[in-house]
């Protein structure tokens, strides 16, 4: 099969294969960008608007469940038994002795996830960068953050960033807009943090404070997960994809799914393989091709690409790919405030707390973490969830209780850093295959001590804060 030749192709539409290909195309190089999802219209495809919206998530039109699997779960060890999640309906929610995947949560489609993000735009701790050099731990960066800012720079200007200046992350120009003012129920955080001698301040966030560039301010529905139907929201559909386009340098196929990269006999790739709905296969060259599938599906098509020259898969030389997988350390806990704080309405990460999150920020450990107001993210913002999650009992009384607890409910959540260990990689599943034939990518994640110390101390610091605030009965809490 004869291939069509282009500069360069991106595979992956996702937040860095969008920015890639904005910023090759802007650089004037001829880019190819190949999306095995479909494009959304946001005022169509997204359900907001209709009654059952809190009956679903984000309306995926290819379903991410089932195309990856997990390998077994690490033994849940009662020394770390404080850890586990519950509600305090439903009891344990993982009742058995192992741990338990809440999912690979991704979007396929164009813009990839952060379709369904909640907007966060931050950029790193400088310390973050030299973990290796300065803590012994991880790997550094090849660059530094200074080298990093202008680049910052363009992102935000072009994502419509909102946010307070952060003197841990000084900027080299001002963020385009203002930031959010904070939510009742986030204001009511802030004072619990300043009793416990924490800060407390608005999120930076890709979504308009004030109109911008042809996107509406947020009217604080609190549903980024779900798709912005308003068109708001940074995405990258609406942001990298149009700005590649208006170039004229970049063509975009949805539908696209690559199954594989022909190693050529020079160490390069010789053509990119991709199949369409319609079952069609076709080849397509490149000076150079840049792979950015996520963290899951990247390997896994590399592996998947395993050739005679490249018998362990295409860039696998060192048996390195896919190999100490770094996932995200989280939590979420979740309690009743006996004042009416109108919770449901909001940024879902309005309000965050950095303290933190500076590598060596808690003694004996290394790696950060953040917390951040998460009702929005906890999904505690409709009738339905409360009724399930929030409210007990039956009939009237039910009826009345919740009509008492609606908007009570408050969530802090914290994310931390999950240093790369040897129990956490990607690799095939020996026998799961896709519609192609090709194996599944399989994901084995494993919390050593030290994570799940980092796990304790976000779960014991997110406590502290909604009990500082004012929540006098705790109703959830779950995390990795």
């Amino acid at each position: 099969m004869a291939a069509e030749a282009v500069d360069v192709i991106v595979i992956g539409s996702g937040a860095g294969g969008a920015a890639c290909a904005w910023g090759l195309a802007e650089g004037g190089v001829n880019t190819l960008l190949l999306e095995s999802g479909p494009a959304y219209d946001p005022t169509r495809d997204y359900r907001l608007e209709r009654n059952d919206w809190e009956q679903s998530h984000f309306p995926h039109k290819v379903n991410p469940r089932g195309r990856q699997t997990m390998a077994p779960l690490q033994a849940l060890d009662e020394r770390w038994d404080d850890l586990r999640s519950w509600n305090h309906l439903r009891g344990r929610l993982v009742p058995g002795d192992k741990r338990t995947s809440w999912g690979y949560q991704h979007v396929v489609g164009l813009g990839g996830s952060t379709l369904h993000y909640t907007g966060e735009a931050h950029r790193m701790h400088p310390g973050a960068l030299r973990l290796r050099g300065d803590f012994g731990v991880g790997a550094d960066w090849p660059l530094d953050y200074g080298a990093l800012d202008p680049w910052y720079v363009k992102a935000e200007h072009l994502l419509g960033v909102a946010g307070p200046e952060d003197p841990r992350r000084p900027r080299g120009k001002a963020l385009p807009m203002p930031a959010h003012e904070l939510s009742y129920a986030s204001r009511r955080v802030a004072k619990g943090c300043a009793s416990l001698g924490f800060s407390w301040q608005q999120n930076t966030v890709a979504i308009p404070s004030r109109a911008y560039r042809q996107r509406p301010p947020c009217n604080y529905c609190g549903q980024c997960s779900r798709g912005c139907s308003r068109r708001d929201k940074g995405s990258a559909d609406l942001t990298f994809i149009p700005a590649a386009r208006a170039t004229g340098r970049c063509e975009i196929r949805t539908g696209a799914t690559v199954v594989a990269l022909e190693p050529g006999a020079d160490d390069r790739v010789a053509a990119v393989r991709y199949v369409t709905p319609d079952g069609s296969e076709h080849r397509v060259r490149g000076r150079v091709v840049v792979v950015a599938c996520g963290a899951v599906e990247t390997p896994r098509l590399l592996l998947n690409s395993a050739g005679a020259g490249a018998p362990d898969g295409l860039a696998n030389e060192s048996g390195l790919v896919g190999r100490n997988f770094m996932e995200t350390l989280f939590c979420s806990v979740s309690g009743l405030h006996p004042d009416a704080l109108g919770s449901h309405r909001g940024l879902p990460n309005g309000g965050i707390c950095w303290d933190f999150n500076a590598p060596d920020a808690v003694e004996g450990m290394v790696g950060g973490s953040r917390y951040m107001l998460s009702t929005g993210e906890a999904d505690l913002t409709g009738p339905l969830n409360y009724a399930r999650r929030v409210v007990g009992g039956w009939g009237r009384a039910h009826k009345t209780a919740m009509r008492e607890q609606f908007g009570h409910a408050l969530s802090v959540s914290a994310v931390g850093e999950n240093l790369p260990n040897a129990g956490s990689y990607i690799d095939l599943d020996p026998d799961r295959r896709d519609g192609n034939g090709l194996p599944l990518a399989r994901i084995a994640s494993f919390l050593p001590d030290s994570e799940l110390l980092r796990l304790r101390f976000m779960m014991q610091t997110a406590q502290r804060i909604l009990e500082a605030a004012g929540v006098d009965q705790l109703i959830e809490r779950y995390g990795s």
